[in-house]
């Protein structure tokens, strides 16, 4: 997995790696995969969620402490929760959006997968999801897993990041195109 130079990519790039080891060996990784979804499912749904894990207010021992509740009440245990106590404990729960996507990253890695980042404009049938894995795995000639995200802006179309390529199939860009196109020409 590529890192960029940033030190919370690197945080969170050691943190994924130790928990991928720890999860293989306990022949868990779908499970702390799933674990890993619903703690980020929960995050996107709670803006103070997102500021107790950002802001540098909250002790380490505030943190702590309002982890181990969310866990509990969200029934989150074994190496997903241990692992959220001991970021929180060790003050890095800014750290964990970028664990939760270095864990994925990997374990993709280690199954053969590649993973996509799709941004459509409208949400995708289960059938549109399924057709566009196999065209993009006949581009990547390897598995893809796709993470799936809406904007609304793009008007219509998708935007398909895998690896170091994009393809921009949006009408947002295609407008933006001809705007600047017809500007050339008047």
């Amino acid at each position: 997995m590529a890192q960029s130079g940033s030190p919370i990519n690197a945080v969170a790039g050691r943190y994924a790696g130790s928990l991928y080891e720890l999860a293989d060996d306990a022949k868990q990784v779908a499970a702390v995969e799933k674990d890993l979804a619903r703690f980020e499912a929960m995050l996107a749904g709670s803006d103070d969620l997102k500021r107790l894990i950002s802001s540098p207010v909250f002790s380490s021992a505030d943190q702590l402490a309002a982890v181990t509740a969310l866990l509990a009440k969200a029934k989150i245990g074994g190496l997903v929760g241990n692992l959220l106590k001991v970021v929180a404990t060790n003050r890095r729960l800014f750290a964990v959006p970028g664990i939760i996507a270095a864990f994925r990253a990997i374990a993709a890695e280690k199954r053969g997968e590649v993973t996509a980042e799709v941004t459509t404009a409208h949400a995708l049938t289960p059938a549109q999801e399924k057709e566009l894995a196999a065209t993009l795995k006949g581009v990547a000639g390897k598995d893809v897993s796709l993470n799936v995200s809406v904007d609304p802006a793009l008007l219509g179309g998708m935007v398909v990041r895998m690896g170091s390529r994009q393809i921009d199939t949006s009408l947002k860009t295609k407008l933006a195109s001809l705007k600047l196109a017809l500007k050339e020409v008047g």
